[in-house]
């Protein structure tokens, strides 16, 4: 009986792995939006997906923006030149940048299931082009959010 239970949520266990995803998203110097952006710029996954941010193009990195994480949820900074694959498990709205283009835009938003703390992460201030860009995707998010 012991082993048939055990089986059984080994196999669940197995399946909800197998459910979740990864999503890529490209560190590129121009893109369909511009220049020095993540593509896509805003990612929508489930809680237990991954986003790999790929370094599609030289001089790029992905990191947490402070301020844009859910509450409890651990900060990353990957390193310039090099892919980083963060699994999110906590759900809310992460803030992410490439630090060397912060100023010039290089933004984006992952939603990991319902965005708790859209508030909070829309109140942090960003400098230059990234003020206009975060602004650009939580309307994007609201208008997406409106629409289901």
């Amino acid at each position: 009986m012991k082993a048939v239970l055990l089986g059984a949520v080994a196999a669940l266990a197995l399946a909800s792995a197998a459910a979740a995803a990864e999503i890529e998203v490209k560190m590129l110097d121009k893109g369909a939006e511009g220049v020095m952006v993540f593509e896509p710029a805003l990612v929508k996954v489930e809680p237990g997906d991954t986003v790999k941010f790929v370094a599609s193009n030289k001089g790029h990195n992905a990191e947490s923006i402070k301020g844009m994480l859910p509450e409890g949820a651990a900060p990353f900074v990957g390193k310039v030149n090099q892919d980083i694959a963060i699994t999110f498990d906590k759900p809310g709205v992460y803030g992410v940048k490439c630090l060397p283009h912060y100023g010039m835009g290089m933004v984006g938003l992952v939603v990991v299931g319902k965005p708790s703390n859209q508030d909070e992460a829309m109140a942090v201030t960003h400098p230059g082009k990234a003020k206009h860009v975060m602004t650009a995707l939580f309307g994007k998010l609201s208008t997406q959010a409106a629409a289901k």
